[in-house]
């Protein structure tokens, strides 16, 4: 008898595998990093759209919006709602399975938080060379395509915002104060600035985004689509 060749299907490599299946058997994407389960909403999201918080040794509630104090951790949206729904529902109490001392201004003090980090980041990529303000000199790099994110302050004249143009592919940023980014680029006040590709782009792009949740109020309008 001649025997029977039995081929063997390749395995696929599971090192290769960026998805996760989830339940219903839904693939999940973790190309955006870790996930973290918000306490407020109960949805699970990517890391960097969420705000951790610590509790100190009496028990209180602290903000650790760099991610980086040492303690366990709970995480809430970065979203002024889900925020205050955590504080007004006590559920970091329950998040932390102890009891904790909340600061009523909690929310606020978030706020100021990520602000300054978004102006900070600012301020070293205008130091780098990665950031430029001023209306000719945002209109220049647009016109060169060197600008990947095109910011302009919420109280700035709505008719000179639309003279320029969200780059394409790009990001915009409308939801910083004129006074704000003047603090990032060494000036009384700034209303049209812009970031180049690469370098600390992805981290203010981020870093504002959580600001956007966490502000009552409206973008200020997105300048003049591109194209």
């Amino acid at each position: 008898m001649t025997a029977k060749l039995l081929k063997r299907r390749p395995r696929p490599d599971l090192g290769l595998r960026v998805a996760r299946m989830s339940r219903g058997g839904v693939h999940k994407d973790r190309s955006d990093g870790p996930e973290r389960k918000c306490i407020a909403t109960g949805e699970i999201q990517p890391k960097y759209g969420l705000i951790r918080f610590v509790t100190g040794p009496d028990g209180q509630v602290f903000p650790d919006v760099a991610a980086k104090l040492p303690g366990r951790g709970v995480y809430v949206a970065a979203d002024r709602a889900a925020l205050d729904k955590a504080v007004g529902k006590k559920l970091f109490a329950r998040g932390f399975k102890a009891q904790v001392t909340v600061p009523q201004n909690l929310t606020d003090e978030v706020e100021r938080q990520v602000l300054r980090r978004v102006i900070e980041l600012l301020s070293l990529a205008r130091k780098s060379g990665d950031a430029v303000a001023g209306y000719e000199k945002v209109k220049a790099w647009l016109d060169r395509e060197e600008a990947q994110v095109l910011i302009q302050a919420a109280d700035g004249s709505g008719r000179g915002k639309s003279k320029l143009s969200t780059p394409h592919f790009g990001k915009y940023i409308g939801w910083l104060t004129a006074d704000e980014l003047g603090q990032a680029f060494g000036r009384q006040t700034v209303i049209h600035a812009a970031l180049a590709s690469g370098g600390l782009a992805k981290r203010v792009v981020e870093e504002a985004q959580r600001l956007r949740g966490l502000r009552e109020t409206d973008d200020g309008g997105k300048g003049r689509a591109e194209g």
